[in-house]
């Protein structure tokens, strides 16, 4: 047979033809593109990157937080009023001034916890949700009240009495170190961007309120137990009775927090943290499975393959400072902020607990009223204060956060004097008169701080930022204040030594404050846009590029993924997105 006949006759031979078939193949996949994989992000916002905040949903959230704020300062509330009556309960046989500084002290413990819940509550509540710490905190705050209500007296156990009372303060301070922080990152996660500050100012009220509410039940226990039983009925048994009204108050409370959903913040937040988790362990994979086949395919070298900036990423472990939800990231990433909120924290709760928890006792033993007018004093003076602090909130959305402060710092240092001068002249209006002074800066510093200190952190730090500021600032110069102020003029003998102590830290306040950024109306750091209607989400959007409040590079915008052939630079980006730095892989083209 001749080369020709032969040659045609093994191309005749269907295994040969079968053979040349699979070369073709091989020939052709070889010659299929490689792709390279970019992911891109967003920087123009859409209707849909929006969140439209339902009015009867924000209206049941504001309910649910209100409650337990509330409940927290009805207790501060009482114990408070009923501190020198249960001097005579717990500390039977010391003098009356050792008595009530050990009163006061439990006072003091109770915020000396607070940061340690604050550490491990607000950190839990950036990683598994705001509305599950907030109802842990509900009930935990409800139990220890109602408890207090049942304790053994001196008569019936001697000097060990205050102990079981000092542990279930303890109990209380840790559930309130996550309780005010937690509501506050949860209605400023749920209002509207323009209505943050009218929304997040009912949260005081009700805080204010439930110390009104206190007052006003110690002084009616006190007026219906002495008129019954004599006027030792309030030693004897009737200082139980307001701890047991939290009974039926928790189991209410309680109700109404496991109604409350979660923030659509926060839910955003996770739901992209775990999208792009996803996408990042693909490109991972991605890279992985390109250099792989390239190190074994001689006609596409790996290093032709080498994707162009950016530079794929290099997925390692975070540091523990660099892991978002933990105390050390928070320190570590937002110090200068935590700075900032305790100066103003200090400033607001110096003069909320002298005007609240440490008045009735300041009107009894340094002013000389009884003990049913220092009960009754400062009701209604709480009462239109509290009412007054939406208003202010709301202001602060108008003309801003700053302006609002300015107004509580300036009166803080104008006011405090005048008005313990007018307290010791004892008489009812006057003293009426005295405790408005000191509630015009209480109010207008509580009525901006509730949207302003979250407003200070991004979405994976707010509640473990709060927790750690807030409850730091409470415990140490708040929370003390009853009792700084009382040894304070017991050493100095000065009567105004509790205006002075006010009167520093707004001082230190004004600094935090012209330091500290302007946030009224701005999304909250970390976070999209929130509006209260579809028209207003239409309206943002269209508005965007003339906005100077929206800025897309902070928010946490949508991953757009494309594919590109490998070795080619990237093309000219839309004007609506931008390169993720480290987000590029090797695919093949399917």
């Amino acid at each position: 047979m001749t080369p020709s006949q032969n040659q045609n006759h093994q191309s005749a031979h269907p295994a040969y033809q079968r053979s040349k078939s699979s070369r073709t193949r091989v020939r052709s996949a070889s010659k299929t593109p490689r792709m390279r994989r970019i992911h891109l992000r967003r920087h123009r916002l859409r209707t849909s990157d929006v969140t439209v905040v339902e009015r009867s949903t924000l209206q049941q959230a504001i309910g649910g937080t209100v409650v337990g704020n509330f409940m927290e300062w009805y207790d501060f509330g009482v114990y408070g009023y009923l501190a020198v009556t249960m001097t005579s309960v717990f500390t039977k046989g010391l003098p009356q001034n050792l008595g009530l500084l050990v009163m006061l002290l439990g006072f003091a413990v109770s915020f000396l916890v607070r940061p340690v819940g604050g550490v491990v509550l607000g950190p839990l509540g950036d990683r598994i949700g705001r509305q599950k710490v907030l109802f842990f905190t509900m009930g935990l705050m409800a139990v220890s009240t109602a408890l207090i209500g049942v304790l053994p007296t001196a008569a019936q156990i001697g000097a060990w009495s205050v102990a079981p009372l000092y542990a279930l303060k303890m109990l209380q301070g840790f559930s309130t170190g996550g309780e005010y922080a937690g509501a506050t990152t949860y209605i400023s996660e749920f209002s509207p961007d323009k209505k943050r500050g009218y929304y997040s100012a009912w949260l005081d009220m009700g805080s204010y309120l439930g110390s009104a509410f206190g007052a006003a039940t110690v002084a009616v226990v006190t007026m219906i137990a002495t008129n019954i039983a004599g006027p030792n009925a309030m030693v004897d048994w009737g200082w139980r009775v307001p701890y047991l009204l939290t009974i039926p108050l928790g189991f209410a409370a309680i109700m109404l927090r496991t109604r409350i959903p979660e923030t659509p913040q926060f839910a955003d937040h996770m739901k992209r943290q775990a999208e792009e988790s996803a996408v990042m362990g693909q490109t991972a994979q991605d890279i992985a499975q390109a250099t792989q086949s390239q190190a074994h395919d001689p006609e596409h070298p790996a290093e032709a393959f080498q994707p162009t900036e950016p530079k794929p990423v290099e997925l390692q472990p975070l540091a523990a400072h660099d892991t978002p939800g933990t105390l050390r990231y928070v320190i570590h990433h937002h110090w200068r902020e935590l700075l900032t909120s305790v100066a103003i924290v200090a400033a607001t709760n110096t003069a909320g607990y002298v005007l609240t928890s440490y008045m009735p006792t300041y009107l009894e033993e340094e002013v000389g009223t009884s003990t049913t007018m220092a009960a009754a004093a400062t009701v209604p003076v709480l009462i239109i204060m509290s009412l007054s602090l939406p208003l202010i909130g709301r202001l602060s959305d108008r003309i801003g956060r700053k302006p609002v402060y300015a107004v509580a710092i300036i009166s803080t240092l104008v006011l405090m004097m005048p008005a313990f001068r007018l307290l010791h002249t004892g008489d009812f209006w006057a003293i009426q008169l005295a405790l408005a002074l000191i509630a015009i800066p209480v109010a207008f510093y509580a009525g901006v701080s509730a949207s302003t200190l979250p407003a200070l952190f991004p979405t994976d730090s707010r509640f473990g930022g709060m927790g750690l500021s807030y409850n730091l600032a409470v415990s140490v110069f708040g929370g003390t204040t009853p009792l700084v102020s009382q040894a304070l003029i017991q050493l100095t003998g000065n009567h105004y030594m509790p205006g002075i102590y006010i009167m520093v830290f707004g001082f230190f306040s004004a600094i935090a404050v012209i330091v500290m950024k302007e946030s009224s109306k701005s999304p909250l750091p970390g976070s999209l846009p929130s509006v209260g209607t579809k028209a207003e989400a239409v309206q943002l959007v269209r508005t965007q590029d003339e906005n100077p409040l929206i800025d897309t590079t902070s928010m946490p915008m949508p991953l757009v993924t494309v594919e590109i052939p490998a070795g080619q630079n990237m093309p000219q980006q839309p004007e609506a997105i931008r390169p993720v730095t480290g987000a590029v892989s090797d695919s093949r083209q399917a």
